[in-house]
């Protein structure tokens, strides 16, 4: 085999099969991409300017938010030079720093989203001791763990993959560096990495899970207790909210992760893909604002103090 086919850039094959699909796809998108940046800016600046807003609740919230900012940013530009264009290309550097970051920031995801389950069990739960539970302290090292936690298992998954040989095989078939289509490349097999994945999906996904139902078990103990209609709206709004986000995020990682890749259907893989990346990241601040009467007030707060200003 020669020299050129041992190319170090990859061909992001994307939706390039279906070029009229791919067009209407560019443009939802673009339309999702404004989306996710302006409603996660504005809860990252409502969670920071309403003092009322100072709480753990609200300070897991904007982390999410954040996060699902890097989230998109690391994707969603490249795609769309990809889709718009005719060049498809994309370095191995960059490929395997896209992988890992998407990787490592999923990983946090799901620890972040378990911390917010356990803050939402202390509200309910021990509300005499809350503030005693999430002092400020905690909540930032807890923070802290969620973010680094995740990097060496992203690092230990992307180094294997990449050390793989792949025979000229260069095409990705999905629209960003996805690390189960960039394995799928390699011209052999590897037990190590498949073990790797596997374990790591387990500490990542299941265990994350495993602490939220427990969380919600003991939460839907007590509130089956409260005979207060207006708490049982107030509880509703705050867990349901996380909840929704829970099964949105954790439905399509565990459909990507933990189920056998050779039972998936052809693409499959890419619209799953569309869902966590792109959809999930927009809802999630209109899930909790459209939910959350302190959100709404906060942000017409804002606005209004915006409008005074400029006049």
């Amino acid at each position: 085999m020669n020299n050129e086919s041992f190319s170090t850039d990859f061909i992001l094959l994307g939706f390039s099969d279906w070029p009229q699909l791919q067009c209407i796809i560019s443009v939802l998108v673009l339309i999702f991409y404004v989306v996710i940046l302006v409603g996660n800016t504005m809860i990252i600046l409502v969670s920071n300017l309403d003092p009322k807003l100072h709480t753990p609740m609200y300070f897991f919230l904007s982390n999410l938010s954040f996060l699902d900012l890097c989230f998109t940013n690391s994707v969603i530009p490249q795609m769309l030079v990809n889709m718009w264009g005719s060049d498809k290309s994309i370095t191995q550097l960059r490929c395997m720093v896209q992988a890992a970051i998407a990787l490592d920031l999923g990983f946090t995801e799901c620890l972040l989203l378990a911390m917010m389950a356990y803050d939402r069990y202390a509200a309910v739960c021990q509300p005499l001791h809350y503030t005693v539970i999430m002092h400020p302290q905690l909540c930032h090292w807890m923070i802290i763990t969620a973010w680094l936690g995740a990097v060496g298992g992203s690092l230990a998954i992307s180094l294997l993959t990449f050390s793989l040989p792949r025979c000229g095989h260069q095409e990705v078939d999905n629209f960003f560096c996805e690390i189960l289509d960039l394995i799928k490349t390699a011209c052999i097999y590897s037990k190590i990495l498949e073990a790797v994945v596997l374990a790591l999906s387990v500490v990542f996904l299941l265990v994350p899970l495993s602490a939220i139902l427990f969380s919600y078990g003991v939460i839907t103990r007590t509130v089956m207790r409260i005979k207060s209609a207006t708490r049982w709206r107030k509880l509703l709004s705050t867990c349901g909210s996380h909840l929704a986000v829970v099964a949105l995020f954790y439905g399509t990682a565990m459909s990507m992760y933990l189920k056998p890749q050779r039972n998936a259907f052809k693409n499959e893989g890419k619209f799953i893909a569309l869902v966590y990346m792109i959809l999930i990241p927009s809802l999630n601040p209109l899930i909790y604002s459209l939910r959350n009467k302190d959100v709404k007030n906060a942000v017409k707060k804002i606005l209004c103090l915006c409008k005074y200003s400029s006049e």
